[in-house]
């Protein structure tokens, strides 16, 4: 064996034992915060992943649509009929350049109130707030609010939160932070969205 080959045997045997050890020392068993923010594509189709890996072991998922609930959305169609799946819509379409805030004011605050009762809700294992990093940024929601219901929520419930410029304090109380970065994105190039690829 060259001394190339043994070095690359060690560390990987040691890498091995440092998996193992973390491995080992995880045992806390409990419901998590994970937040998918950045400016990368990506997070909402991470999010709707995890909610058909909870349904598929028979657990009660709920899912909230702050942005895109009236979009298409494939995975939102192909799930619809799992009566362990529950997904509330903002019904106002809601856009960055919104032309009634009052009426999408109402339609966040009806929306959040089905969040509330989701988060509330023990028999729930999963819940997804889609897009509520929006609502937080142009002040449809506070964050005393959304931060006192994830406080307070069931302790065997996740929650995955996605969108953009998440907010600081969801991030400081997220167990896991991933940020999608883009690299290149096809849109800036002129390529329209694409029906079951992105949405």
């Amino acid at each position: 064996m060259s001394d190339r080959e043994t070095r690359h045997r060690q560390a990987m045997q040691k890498l091995k034992s440092h998996v193992d050890d973390r491995v080992a020392r995880a045992t806390e068993q409990r419901g998590q915060l994970l937040v998918f923010t950045g400016n990368g594509k990506g997070k909402t189709t991470a999010a709707w992943g995890t909610v058909t890996r909870a349904l598929g072991y028979g657990y009660r998922v709920g899912v909230v649509q702050f942005i895109k609930g009236v979009w298409e959305c494939g995975e939102r169609e192909r799930l619809a009929e799992d009566p362990r799946l529950e997904v509330a819509i903002m019904a106002t379409g809601f856009t960055w350049e919104t032309q009634n805030r009052e009426a999408d004011t109402q339609a966040c605050r009806a929306v959040w109130a089905e969040a509330e009762r989701l988060l509330a809700d023990p028999e729930v294992y999963l819940v997804v707030l889609d897009e509520i990093t929006y609502m937080l940024k142009f002040g449809y929601l506070d964050i005393a609010t959304v931060k006192r219901a994830l406080e307070q929520r069931p302790a065997e419930q996740t929650v995955i939160v996605t969108g953009r410029n998440a907010h600081r304090d969801l991030l400081a109380m997220a167990d896991t932070v991933t940020e999608m970065q883009e690299v290149r994105h096809g849109f800036n190039a002129g390529l329209e969205a694409r029906r079951g690829i992105d949405y």
